[in-house]
């Protein structure tokens, strides 16, 4: 069985969202799916359009699975924006600038 990792469109006419699926690639775009591993809204600002099980989705190309061409952009922008994120986070990040530490 060859397996494919791919978009399955939800919403309405306008206001689409998809779900990140693994899929025989023998099916139609929305038929029956093996796993939901994520979810994708183009309507929204860059930093919540996807939401994507990373592991899950590792484990499944891991197993031979293909990933569409939009899931692979979306995968690799979504492992960018974490790994500058976390970067980011450690250089600036102080206590007087609304950090957490609690007054006395």
């Amino acid at each position: 069985m060859s397996v494919a990792i791919r978009l399955k469109r939800h919403g309405t006419r306008n206001r689409p969202f998809y779900r990140v699926v693994v899929i025989d690639s023998r099916r139609p775009r929305d038929g029956r799916v093996i796993e939901e591993v994520g979810r994708y809204q183009p309507t929204e600002p860059d930093g919540a359009q996807a939401t994507l099980d990373e592991a899950r989705v590792r484990e499944w190309i891991g197993n031979g699975a293909q990933p569409s061409a939009t899931v692979r952009r979306i995968l690799n922008r979504q492992t960018r924006s974490r790994e500058a994120g976390g970067q980011e986070i450690g250089e600036g990040s102080t206590p007087e600038s609304g950090g957490t530490e609690s007054e006395a």
